[in-house]
This record gives C-alpha cells, structure tokens and sequence, in this order.
C-alpha cells in the first residue's frame, strides 16, 4: 500500500497531505466512491455539508472495516449557517450525518464578507473545537485579509486554509500569506477542472517520465508543500491519483509548471462570493 507523507499542522495534528475529495460527486455514489478510494490506501477524505454527501463518506468508513482513527476526514460548514446560533447546530448535523464522536477538521466553506461576521462564525468554531468533538479547524477561500482579521481578533490561528490552487492559478500571494503564519495549504481544483492536462509543458513532462498528465501535475502541489485531494469516480484513476510518490519532478519541472500562471480563477472570487444554498 503506497505511504502517503503527512505534514503537521500548527495545532499539532497530522494530516495525509495526499486525500481523495467528494465534490460533485452525487449522494448516491459517494459510499461506493469512497469505499474504493480507501480499498486502493487513501485515509483522508474532503467532503462538506454543501456537497449534500456527507451520508455517504460515514457509511464507507463504517463499512470500510478500517478504524476510525485511521482515517483523516474533512468537512466544511454551509454558507447559511454562518451565524453562532446557526453554526453550531449545523455541526451536530454534520456528525450526525457521518455517524462520528469526532471529526478530524471542521472548516469555514467560505468567507462571504458581504453575509453576517466570519469572525463570529470562527468563534463558534473555536467552541467546537474547545467542546472536543474537533481536532482541527482552519477555513477556506480566504484571502490574507479576512485571515489577519482572524488574527488580530481571535485566539486561534486556523490550522489550514483551503483554497483554489493550480498550475493556471498558483495563487501565490495566499500561499505565502499561509506559509508565513504556518497555516497550512490545501488546493482545491488541482487540475484546473481538467484544463491543464492537455498543456504541452504539462504532456512533455509527463510523455518524459511515462506518467499521465494528472499524475505530473499532482506531484507538482505535493513537492510545493501543499494538500491536495483529487476527485474521480472511476477506479483506475483513483488508483493513478495515488501512485504519486515513486517518481519526482525535477527543480526545473517544478519551475516550468509554476510558470504556466495565468491567474485563470475558475471558481468565485473570495473577496465577492457570497452565494447562499
């Protein structure tokens, strides 16, 4: 089974910086999903409560055999529920939906600066996190100036924060702003949707080191330092999504990819999204 590297949070906990994500993945076909992703030797697992398959992740892992433990799992609070009063209920749901005494990280899905007060929605965090029903919390989509307002105004540094991250978006302003208050990174959208896996920087490399596409760009995230959690349904590629620690891209690899920016967002922007389900 393929070891996976972990990377220590700044709370102390260890999290697999290689997982397997649920977005978009229908309800129905979340448990079958995850049930192979942890046969094939993932044990950590993205999902949230937006993604309406939180259900499925909890009967995996319970049908999976594996201890509880063993296995590192992720959700993310709903944008309306980012009151205290709200917050609060809507993380019982969601271990109610896993069937978990514990939760491993719970995050803040989107800041939504034009909705409410995320610094309250933090404080209710940190009461999650205080009560011991969470090991970590940390956010997602922030940009360095929500997290300063976190900073300066709360107790606890967020352990993680989750954000769109790809080789036609390096994002590098939000990554430094992490590294630089030892938050650590995780990337969403890793292959941009896709999009770069037909890129001929990205072919060339991976023609030259007889790996696929989506294997050259994922090992890029992880020599970068950060998280990454792709999503497939089809079994051979989440077997291929894993096998990514028996080879290494060069410095100068690295450096091609990293140079493929665009700042080509694909998903909202943090400092305007404010979409409520």
């Amino acid at each position: 089974m393929t070891s996976v590297p972990t990377i220590t949070l700044n709370d102390g906990v260890e999290i697999p910086q290689l997982g397997f994500g649920v977005f978009q993945i229908p309800p129905a076909e979340t448990k079958k999903a995850t049930l192979e992703a942890l046969e094939v030797g993932y044990r950590h697992i993205d999902t949230a409560e937006m993604y309406g398959n939180e259900k499925g992740v909890g009967e995996a892992i319970a049908e999976s055999g594996i201890p509880r433990d063993e296995i590192f799992v992720t959700s993310k609070l709903n944008n309306s529920f980012h009151a205290r009063e709200d917050a609060l209920p809507a993380f019982d749901a969601t271990m109610e939906a896993l069937g978990f005494e514990t939760l491993d990280l719970f995050l803040i899905h989107w800041p939504m600066p034009a909705v409410g007060d995320f610094v309250e929605t933090w404080k209710a965090l940190e009461e999650m996190k205080a009560s011991g029903r969470v090991r970590s919390i940390g956010v997602s989509n922030f940009q360095p100036a929500h997290l300063q307002r976190l900073i300066d105004e709360t107790s606890t540094m967020p352990s993680v924060n989750q954000i769109e991250v790809h080789p036609y978006f390096t994002n590098e302003v939000v990554r430094a702003f992490n590294q630089q208050h030892g938050i650590a990174t995780e990337a969403w959208s890793p292959i941009a949707q896709g999009a770069v896996l037909t890129d001929p920087v990205v072919t060339e490399i991976a023609g030259r080191l007889d790996r696929s596409p989506a294997q050259v760009t994922l090992r890029w995230h992880i020599q970068r330092g950060d998280i990454v959690f792709p999503k497939s349904v089809t079994r051979s590629r989440i077997e291929e999504n894993l096998a990514l620690f028996d080879f290494e891209l060069s410095d100068a690899d690295v450096t091609a990819i990293t140079g493929l920016n665009r700042d080509g967002r694909r998903g909202g922007n943090p400092d305007e999204f404010n979409w409520m389900p």
